[in-house]
Parts: structure tokens; sequence; C-alpha cells
């Protein structure tokens, strides 16, 4: 079986109201090439007429996010012209490329009525090469992502591939995701490549992997020994499981910009500022 480096607890970091915790980057864990990052937003319950996410007009270049909504809803805007609401159950695609500006709030509706949210950001990398290719953006709702079942539980698969069955998105970088449900008591093998890095994070729950236990809000990171995963739910639970080759590039990171060099992030703030991302009207 695959071994285990470490098994990390995600950090508490609370954005105004919005119940936050952050497994990577940690003083523990920097980065998972080419996973970069990871906000948790919730469990939580909103009230009647509140404000909704604080995510408004920010630019990216050079990586993508990858939004999973598990409660409530993200109203997303960008400067590439795309809209949309997505709900419980959906994800978002986004590749920021060469550069986008784009908003993530709460629709008009939930703010009026409040209720359950729980959302999960990741940042993937870009390779060099892709880095300034062109924006791209895609929400899907629960209803269009392949569901993959197994005994006692099942899987969206959102990118990639999971057990034979091909992913909602198939991006070019080959990063495998998708949204893990175990009934307690299941039992999943898995087989992944061993140069591929794994992406692994017990959203709610208890899990046991390689024999070793992963409780919820914690991120296992895994040497590359073996293809081998044995994972049993001790509890009902979701795992946000990917997999992907790592880059093996310099990664500089900086605010909202993931570059390959320092220079390339000074452009980035340059080209922003001077309107190279697109406008945004309100």
């Amino acid at each position: 079986m695959r071994s285990i480096r470490k098994v990390v607890k995600a950090e508490y970091r609370p954005i105004g109201d919005l119940v936050t915790y952050s497994p990577m980057p940690t003083g523990s864990i920097d980065m998972i090439d080419p996973f970069i990052f990871l906000n948790h937003h919730g469990p939580q319950t909103y009230k009647p007429n509140n404000n909704g996410l604080p995510f408004g007009p920010h630019p990216h270049r050079g990586m993508e996010t990858v939004t999973f909504i598990l409660d409530g809803d993200i109203s997303h805007k960008d400067s590439g012209g795309n809209e949309s609401i997505i709900g419980a159950g959906g994800v978002q695609w986004m590749t920021a490329g060469s550069g986008l500006i784009h908003a993530e709030v709460s629709s008009e509706k939930f703010k009026e009525q409040g209720g359950k949210l729980e959302i999960l950001q990741l940042w993937v990398n870009l390779p060099a090469r892709l880095k300034m290719t062109e924006p791209w953006y895609k929400g899907l709702q629960k209803n269009e992502i392949p569901i993959r079942e197994f005994d006692g539980g099942y899987a969206q698969v959102v990118s990639g591939e999971f057990l034979d069955t091909k992913g909602a998105f198939q991006p070019e970088t080959g990063i495998n995701l998708a949204t893990i449900f175990l009934e307690k008591g299941a039992k999943l093998q898995l087989q992944v490549p061993e140069p591929n890095n794994i992406f692994f994070y017990v959203i709610k729950g208890e899990l046991l992997v390689n024999g070793k236990q992963a409780m919820e809000l914690h991120l296992v990171d895994f040497g590359n020994d073996s293809a081998e995963l044995q994972i049993e739910a001790i509890e009902d639970s979701t795992l946000l499981f990917g997999h992907a080759k790592p880059f093996d590039e310099p990664v500089v990171a900086r605010g909202p910009f993931v570059m390959n060099t320092l220079e390339e992030i000074n452009q980035a703030y340059m080209d922003y500022q001077s309107g190279k991302f697109g406008t945004w009207n309100d």
C-alpha cells in the first residue's frame, strides 16, 4: 500500500462571518503539486436577510479554481461574460489562464431566505505552457455530473476518471477529481499510478486509509511508493479525492496569481492594473 507521510489538520481561518478551514497551505504542508490551495467554507447556517459570500470582484492568473457546492449556492460572474447560479451538489471549473476578474457571491434568493452553506474551493496549478491560455469557465448543476456507485457509497466524478467512469470535465492537465460519499462500514480499494500525487481531504466523518486514521477536516499527504489505496469508513463520510502527475516546475504564488517566477507575478499585477484582465460592470 502507498505510504502516508503525514496527516494535517486544517487551520481555522474565518473570513468575516464565514466559517473557513484551510488544510493547505499551512505551516505543515505547502502544496501537493499540482494542487496548491484549498479553502473549506462552512458548514454553517445563514439567517434570512444575510450578506452571503464575501468574494466580490477580484483577479486571477496562471491557475484554475474548482468549486464544490455541497450546500447553498454560488452566483458567478466574470469579465469574460460568464454568469451562472450553481446550487447544492454542483461544481464550477474556472481556468484563469492569462487573466480575468470574477466574483463569487450568494444568489439574491439565498441572501433573502438564508439556509445551509458548505463550499470548497480548490486551486489547481497550470503548467508553464498553459499559464497564459485563454480564460474559460463552466458551471454544472448536480444532475450534470456523472455518478459512479460502489458497495456502500458513490462518487461524483468531477474530472478525469474514477473507477472507469469519465468525469464531467476533461482538463488538458489530466487532473482527476471526485467527491466521494461513503456509508459507515463501506470499503473502497483504489489504484492510483505511482508517479501521481494524491489529494485526499476528509470533509466529514472518519476514515481509515491504508490503516491510518483520517478524521474530518484533515488532509492526508502520501508518498509515491505504491499504487494501492484501501479506504474504510468508520462513520458516514465525505471525501474530496484527486490525483495528478506533478508538474515539477517552480511555483511563485502572490495573492490571486500563481506563476513560475517573481517577474511574471509583477507583470500580472501591472497587467491587471492597466486593464488587461477585462472590464468589470456591476
